[in-house]
């Protein structure tokens, strides 16, 4: 199984609510992902001290960084978004993108914003 992670279950997994969850995402899965939306998320919210070891959650995870098609795609979809009524952040629709094009699940608590997109979502 190819998994995404998106910010939201990392920084849940920092203080330990997500604890087991990412332990066992690394013992059955394929591939843990995640993008420069995600990791940039991440690391701007810690504080200087906790900036390294923030570094140390990321370094396991492949980082990836999808083309030109899939940025199209999370135009398109906020496109739809916007056309429903909706809002779909750029950062989620990057990161539903960036999966889709991996046909990677989207580990998220962010199920909402998720469902505007047709990515497979596993929430915790």
């Amino acid at each position: 199984m190819r998994y995404l992670l998106d910010t939201s279950f990392l920084i849940d997994h920092w203080p330990g609510a997500a604890g087991g969850s990412l332990a066992l995402l690394h013992a059955t899965s394929n591939r843990l992902y995640v993008t420069e939306i995600v990791v940039c998320e991440l690391l701007s919210g810690l504080r200087q001290s906790d900036f390294e070891r923030g570094l140390r959650l990321l370094r396991p995870l492949e980082f990836v960084q999808p083309g030109p098609d899939a940025a199209a795609l999370a135009g398109h979809w906020r496109s739809e978004a916007h056309a429903a009524g909706r809002t779909l952040s750029l950062a989620d629709a990057l990161i539903a993108a960036a999966a889709h094009s991996l046909d990677a699940t989207v580990v998220t608590r962010n199920v909402r914003d998720f469902a505007l997109t047709p990515v497979a979502v596993e929430t915790y």
